[in-house]
């Protein structure tokens, strides 16, 4: 880029109301003064409010200002609520992010509204080409609307349609000032212009047109991708949604993408993962406004730990042993069915849920099986915690795995930890994070598991 060259922005004003039988270019050039006569490589820059009048693309307010929006909307991106109501910012069909999908009331004649052309780009192409034809000059075309910017106060515009201008300059691998190699740096040059030319242009003028003289050499001969190249692809966008929209989908998806992990990386699960899932594992509900769950961690990391967890499934499998051979099961069956626990020797950190019935549980007569009864209610709400640590493991983008081990060998388990009568093994949890991405979830239908 030469430097030294000059750049001179000209505000093209006009008093006339635009409207669908106009004649856009027309009206463009004959309100160039003799000091304002059109130059090869200049690049004309249009507000999208008169081009999206010319165009049709005026509707009545009657006709329901939310419903014009919602027809212009792809995706909803985000929403605030404030005292003057509710911002909505939203994905339009062609990929702009905007507010109010860039529905407009202002510098419109009363009772009416003004969306967006249809396809910017494609406007800009055909007012260049019509403009290149009439006034016999080579030159660039920007359209342009106002939009807010995330972390920044305040408004400017933005090139939303081009042609024959180059939107990105990418610097990439050019030196710098200092001869050092610039590795990311692709500027947005027709929104430089669009800012620029609003300078000329104040919201309080009737100013649709600018002049931009100085970048010819951005000017292409080709009309080139438009302004859509501007737009930054959602799989790359890190904030594709807002903060509301985010934790929305964020609680709908927190029990669908839980899923069951059996191989692990050797990294540890550092503590307070752990805690975090607790403290959600404990949110659950529970009889008698109580609070009768209790966790044994261990991690692998911690030799005691691991040694105590080591100890716990050697007794627990020299049971299994015991019972599935009092079943009749063959060697070869009975090592199988005790391999299946070996995650828990394995995995990165372990969790033992259990209920402490001492904690609250009722004691009734025995008479009709009202213990057996709460009992149950009980461990219904054990079940509810395991979940929920399940989930917040999930959630932190760990992996785990509900095995049922403890259930089937409680008193093992208690004479081993030392626990009480009272404490009600509920499985166990391994931890980790997951060595491979988990495999599509088949879809179920909820009504194949309604009774009739």
């Amino acid at each position: 880029m030469n430097t030294h060259a000059g750049v001179q922005v000209f505000g093209i004003p006009t008093d006339h109301q635009f409207t669908s039988q106009d004649d856009l270019i027309a009206i463009f050039l004959d309100s160039l003064s003799p000091a304002n006569t059109l130059h090869n490589g200049d690049i004309i820059v249009i507000t999208s409010k008169v081009v999206a009048k010319c165009e049709g693309r005026v509707v009545t307010e009657d006709q329901d200002r939310e419903s014009a929006i919602r027809s212009e909307t792809k995706r909803v991106v985000a929403t605030k609520v404030h005292d003057r109501g509710v911002t909505t910012i939203v994905e339009t069909h062609t990929g702009l992010i905007l507010a109010a999908a860039g529905v407009d009331a202002s510098n419109t004649e009363p009772g009416t509204i003004v969306l967006l052309p249809v396809d910017s780009d494609h406007s800009a192409r055909r007012i260049r080409e019509q403009i290149e034809e009439r006034a016999g000059v080579s030159l660039g075309v920007i359209i342009t609307d106002t939009l807010g910017r995330a972390w920044r106060l305040g408004v400017t515009d933005h090139a939303i349609g081009a042609a024959g201008v180059t939107v990105l300059d990418d610097l990439t691998g050019e030196p710098d000032a200092f001869d050092r190699t610039l590795e990311m740096t692709i500027v947005a040059v027709a929104d430089e212009i669009a800012a620029a030319s609003e300078l000329v242009r104040p919201k309080d003028s009737l100013t649709p047109f600018a002049i931009v003289r100085g970048l010819g050499h951005l000017v292409t001969e080709e009309h080139g991708p438009g302004a859509r190249a501007i737009i930054r692809p959602t799989d790359e966008d890190l904030f594709s949604l807002g903060t509301a929209e985010a934790i929305a989908l964020g609680k709908e998806r927190a029990i669908t993408d839980r899923r069951t992990t059996r191989n692990f990386t050797h990294e540890m699960v550092p503590p307070g993962v752990v805690l975090t899932a607790i403290e959600a594992a404990v949110t659950a509900p529970a009889p008698h406004h109580t609070t009768p769950w209790r966790f044994l961690v261990l991690h692998f990391h911690e030799p005691q730990h691991h040694q105590k967890r080591i100890a716990l499934l050697d007794a627990m499998a020299a049971t299994w042993q015991r019972d599935l051979q009092a079943e009749g099961k063959s060697q070869d069956e009975v090592s199988k069915r005790i391999a299946r626990g070996d995650i828990l020797r394995t995995a990165p950190c372990v969790v033992l849920p259990f209920l402490d019935l001492a904690a609250g549980a009722h004691t009734y007569p025995e008479v009709g099986g009202r213990n057996n009864s709460e009992r149950d209610m009980f461990l219904v709400a054990g079940g509810a915690a395991v979940e929920n640590l399940l989930i917040s493991i999930s959630a932190q983008g760990y992996g785990g795995a509900w095995i049922s081990s403890t259930l089937f060998c409680p008193d093992t388990v208690r004479n081993h930890l030392g626990l009480g009568s009272s404490f009600l093994p509920l499985g166990a949890v391994a931890i980790g994070l997951s060595e491979s991405s988990p495999s599509p979830r088949s879809p179920k239908n909820p009504v194949s598991f309604l009774i009739d």
